[in-house]
Order: C-alpha cells, then sequence, then structure tokens
C-alpha cells in the first residue's frame, strides 16, 4: 500500500510542439530540431501531482526525475506555440536545473506548482520568479 498521490497533470509535451517543429524540418536547417520534436513527442512524459514532480525522458524513455516541491526554490516559464503551451525551468536547492519543455496549459500548470512550493517553502516568494 503506498502513499495516495492526486495527479493534476500527466502526459506529454503538447502536440503544438511538434507540428510547429515538423514545418520547420521542411528546410534543411530546421531538421535538427524536428528529430528533437520527434523524440520528445515519443518519450517524453510528465506527472504533475500533489508531492511531486516526475518527468520521465531520455532515448526510449529510460531517465526518470522526481522532484519533490520543497526542493525547488525557483520557477521560470517562458510562453510558446502563441501562450498555447511553454517551457518551464525548476531551480532546485543544490543548484541544479529541471527543464520541462513544451508543457500544455502551462501558466495553470505555474499557478498550480506555486502554490504547493509556497505551502512548502515559507520563505519562496512566487513574484520574484516570474
Amino acid at each position: 500500500m503506498g502513499i495516495r498521490e492526486d495527479v493534476y497533470y500527466e502526459g506529454g509535451p503538447h502536440l503544438g510542439d511538434l507540428i510547429v517543429n515538423l514545418l520547420i524540418g521542411l528546410t534543411i536547417v530546421g531538421i535538427p530540431l524536428t528529430v528533437g520534436a520527434i523524440v520528445r513527442a515519443l518519450w517524453l512524459r510528465f506527472r504533475i501531482t500533489d508531492r511531486r514532480i516526475t518527468v520521465t525522458g531520455g532515448w526510449q524513455g529510460r531517465d526518470r526525475t522526481d522532484i519533490i516541491y520543497s526542493e525547488i526554490v525557483k520557477v521560470v516559464t517562458v510562453p510558446r506555440g502563441i501562450g498555447l503551451w511553454g517551457d518551464m525551468v525548476l531551480t532546485l536547492r543544490n543548484g541544479s536545473r529541471l527543464e520541462l519543455r513544451a508543457i500544455p496549459k502551462f501558466r495553470e500548470v505555474y499557478d498550480y506548482i506555486n502554490e504547493r512550493i509556497a505551502a512548502k517553502n515559507p520563505e519562496y516568494s512566487a513574484a520574484a520568479n516570474k
């Protein structure tokens, strides 16, 4: 019997990221971007719960990273795709960073993550991180 977690979001990157990069791939210069988008679409998965953030990725989805909210000290977002999806960088206490690319509804996810971080880190200020 494990600890119960309420899942807020579980899934892969936004489909628009793949479509835009496939169109860019029609040029020779855009081929590396297209390959990256295809790999992300195939093997990158996010799971955001009330206890942690899990990112599964890498070649054939073999790498897994789990982050608990009390370890996060800074969150920065960048909108992409006319604001339909975005990238997010989580900075941890030890100085390392976790990049979440092409998250659908990233503004809502950002708000959800900030609520959890503020509950775990009283010194955390969401206004300074945007």
